[in-house]
């Protein structure tokens, strides 16, 4: 049973810890560095690297959700009397699902809007009421939502499961 909560453990630290690193060091340094080497178009490559991160980092996060899900079901099956097993299997799915529809609606859908304003051109230099530019900044704010959303629940899922080994142990 321990290696199944360290195997738990894990999978939700590395999905924490992904999702806190590309957030607070990715994304900030790459538009940072590439803005300030690059003047015209280092935003354009800032988002290009970052994309790519984020495409690679999905299945990562795919991963580990998984990981977690079927950890908790063997958490289940060998000790059936561990609470809160199933509110933390709902949790976990509904956070694959966020990720999951991050990674195959929002994500794919940005992609399209890119595509439509040019792969050279930042959708920041559009005007403000330029739809492609609307549409861009609406997904955007729509993909940081859900990673935020991600973290939330991450985080949420690891207090409880510390709590919860915590509290095994006393006993």
């Amino acid at each position: 049973m321990s290696v199944v909560r360290a195997l738990h453990s894990l999978a939700l630290a590395v999905w924490l810890g992904g999702m806190t690193v590309l957030g607070v060091v990715v994304a900030p340094s790459a538009f940072q560095v590439l803005q300030a080497r690059e003047a015209a178009h280092g935003r354009v490559l800032a988002a290009a690297v970052f994309g790519t991160v984020l495409d690679r980092f999905q299945f990562l996060a795919y991963g580990c959700a998984a990981v977690v899900l079927v950890t908790l079901g063997l958490m289940r099956w060998l000790a059936p009397r561990t609470a809160g097993l199933l509110p933390r299997a709902a949790l976990a799915a509904g956070l694959l699902a966020v990720a999951l529809y991050t990674g195959y609606g929002v994500y794919p859908e940005v992609e399209q809007v890119q595509a439509q304003i040019g792969a050279g051109v930042s959708p920041s230099t559009l005007e403000a009421t330029d739809p492609r530019r609307v549409r861009f900044d609406a997904l955007h704010a729509r993909s940081t939502r859900l990673m935020q959303l991600n973290l939330i629940g991450t985080v949420i899922l690891l207090a409880w499961h510390t709590h919860s080994s915590a509290s095994r142990s006393r006993s």
